[in-house]
């Protein structure tokens, strides 16, 4: 597990830079660093050691040296690719998996990618041919961001990488600020920097003579496969757990996992404690809100399998950890779980390297109550959703208070009077089409003409082999707010922590089995992750697999009208945030008032408070400086 950066060029690079690109990260990799330069190259990478921990540096050549590689991830394969290897006659100098790929390259070239099991960004010089090849794992676990300017690339693990390079002019891309807003996240294949862009999961990209080529070389397939005998798909659907989670227990650094008590990291657990003699070490994080809280289920799966179990409360004075999360995140990001994410996994760092967890789960089995709606909204007659009834919904959510049945009532009429996927897009953004226009000052209305926030959804939807509705829009969320949102989170929370996060249920020989499963599987009336809570009956208490899904929530709306209240109103409100131009100041105020008064704004409110966070970090200080320890919280330095 390491970060990687390097650039390529026509003429001689400067290894300087690569080195303070590499010196960024050293947070990802604090074990060892490395770089390769020769005449048209310069690679780097920092290490955090987990196999081959004497042995496995980097970067990795060939025999010759033809072929040089830096490699951010885990191979779960690499001993068979090793064995394949060396009886092709290939040599090896270490006993690690990132030797493997300047192997592969050489046998299968760009078509090395599905040899790989495993998570994975890399890049590849072929010194005869000057070719970089950049490649990200199948589902995104590991980012890489890039960079090209005339006869120059550059790429990284993280943007802050790229911001080394005093050539790189910081500005805000306005599309994708757009996205950011509807989403929470800013999606690949944009960042929020105008001429940075983040290679999209499952893609490799190819840079030779100056041109670059971007291009997909997996997608799942979601056509769904007849299953005649569930409890034989429960069955194999453990058999197939215990092996994604068996691949992952191969580590020389103290393994352990993170357990919400949810179905998900509790399954994972129930896995690792089958396949290891010893007590798996177990971390969990909880609140002092009760309905915010999962502690007492982890401890539940903590007690029936014996682990060695951590806890961590989290209060509202772990908002000292903004400045932080705003250095690591380098772009805005406004998942507000980011929070608990990262002291998760301060708290596991302590006790082991490397931590097992549950994310995937929903994604493969349909685990999103917003599933079960979307069918259930499915199932209504034509005839009774006129448009009419989204004015009804209107009328009722204005004229009703926050959390009563009548406004509740109002949002499904809201969503009953659209088309499906605009359903989905309502249930799923932060700030839909209509609020962001009222959001907009005219100036940016008028750039961002065009632009369709929903499209990206709508291209996922478009483009899945599922054959209904609710199968095709899981797929969606598996290309969109997977790899955008949840993986961003872990990877950066974690490896802010020196810590390696590794998903089971990521796994692509699992995922593309889940992917053939029927809808009916995965939802059925009301049901969400059907089979997969099927599955686990033996495995895990029936109170634990038929208690509603909790998430990973924090209690922002109650944050945000209390500790968090006067800094939301002062970072949105001063003369600096309405300076911008961006987004009109009544419209600001406007959000704060209806929040304070009773309504639920405070996702809305978060999205916009990250983004000011980020651009007085990265913009108006140009901050570049590494967060340093106050012996708690950690905290961003101020220049």
């Amino acid at each position: 597990m390491c970060g990687i950066a390097g650039t390529v060029s026509l003429d001689r690079p400067d290894p300087e830079l690569v080195r303070r690109m590499c010196d960024a990260i050293a947070h990802r990799g604090p074990d060892a660093a490395g770089l390769h330069v020769d005449e048209h190259a310069a690679l780097g990478m920092r290490r955090l050691a987990i196999i081959d921990v004497a042995g496995g540096q980097q970067p990795v050549r060939n025999e010759d040296g033809s072929v040089v590689a830096v490699f951010n991830g885990e191979l779960y394969n690499f001993a068979e690719l090793r064995a394949e290897l060396v009886g092709r006659g290939h040599r090896f100098g270490s006993q690690g998996d990132s030797e493997c790929l300047v192997h592969l390259y050489e046998e299968h070239g760009d078509a090395l990618v599905h040899e790989l099991r495993g998570m994975f960004a890399f890049a590849i010089w072929d010194v005869r041919r000057q070719r970089l090849l950049l490649g990200r794992d199948r589902v995104g676990k590991k980012p890489l961001y890039w960079r090209a300017d005339g006869a120059d690339i550059s790429f990284a693990s993280e943007v802050k990488c790229l911001l080394q390079d005093p050539k790189l002019v910081r500005q805000v891309d306005l599309t994708a600020l757009h996205h950011y807003l509807t989403y929470q996240y800013v999606p690949a294949p944009w960042s929020i920097y105008q001429g940075v862009r983040k290679l999209p999961p499952g893609h490799l990209l190819s840079w030779e003579d100056g041109r670059t080529e971007v291009r997909r070389y997996w997608r799942l397939d979601c056509t769904p496969h007849p299953v005649t005998d569930e409890r034989e798909a429960a069955a194999e659907l453990r058999e197939r757990l215990l092996d994604a989670v068996r691949v992952r227990l191969v580590s020389e650094r103290p393994l352990g996992a993170f357990l919400s008590g949810g179905v998900d990291s509790s399954a994972v657990v129930a896995a690792m404690a089958r396949l290891t003699s010893a007590p798996v070490k177990t971390f969990s994080i909880g609140f002092t809100e009760a309905r915010f809280d999962e502690r007492a289920h982890a401890r539940v799966v903590a007690q029936r399998y014996a682990t060695d179990h951590h806890e961590l409360v989290v209060t509202p004075s772990c908002v000292d950890l903004l400045p932080t999360l705003t250095w690591h995140f380098d772009e805005p990001f406004a998942d507000s779980s980011a929070i608990p994410s990262f002291l998760v996994a301060q708290l596991t760092r302590q006790h082991v390297t490397v931590a097992l967890n549950g994310d995937g789960g929903d994604e493969c089995f349909g685990g999103y109550q917003r599933y079960a709606l979307m069918q259930a909204l499915n199932t209504v007659p034509g005839w009774m959703t006129p448009r009419a009834l989204q004015g009804i919904g209107d009328g009722l959510v204005r004229r009703t208070t926050a959390g009563s049945r009548p406004r509740a009532l109002g949002r499904v009429l809201q969503l009953l009077g659209q088309p499906p996927l605009a359903r989905y897009g309502a249930l799923t953004s932060i700030f839909p089409p209509a609020q962001q226009l009222d959001l907009y000052t005219d100036d940016l209305r008028e750039q961002l003409t065009g632009v369709d926030p929903w499209s990206l959804l709508a291209e996922a939807y478009d483009a899945s082999g599922a054959t209904d509705p609710v199968g095709r829009l899981i797929d969606a969320d598996v290309n969109t707010y997977l790899p955008g949102d949840l993986l961003v989170k872990v990877d950066i929370s974690t490896m802010a922590n020196s810590l390696e996060a590794r998903s089971p249920f990521l796994d692509h020989h699992l995922m593309e089995w889940a992917a053939h499963l029927p809808t009916r599987l995965k939802v059925r009336r009301g049901r969400t992750k059907h089979l997969l809570k099927q599955a686990m009956e033996p495995w895990l208490p029936a109170q634990l697999i038929d208690r509603p899904k909790m998430g990973f929530a924090v209690p922002l709306g109650h944050w945000l009208r209390g500790e968090l209240r006067d800094l939301a109103w002062s970072v949105l409100t001063d003369g600096t945030a309405r300076s911008r131009g961006l987004f009109r100041p009544q419209a600001v105020t406007d959000l704060l008032e209806r929040h304070a008064g009773g309504d639920d704004e405070s996702h809305r409110i978060w999205t916009l408070l990250q983004f000011e966070l980020w651009h007085r970090h990265w913009l108006d200080e140009a901050a570049t400086r590494p967060p340093v320890s106050t012996g708690g919280c950690l905290l961003a330095p101020r220049p």
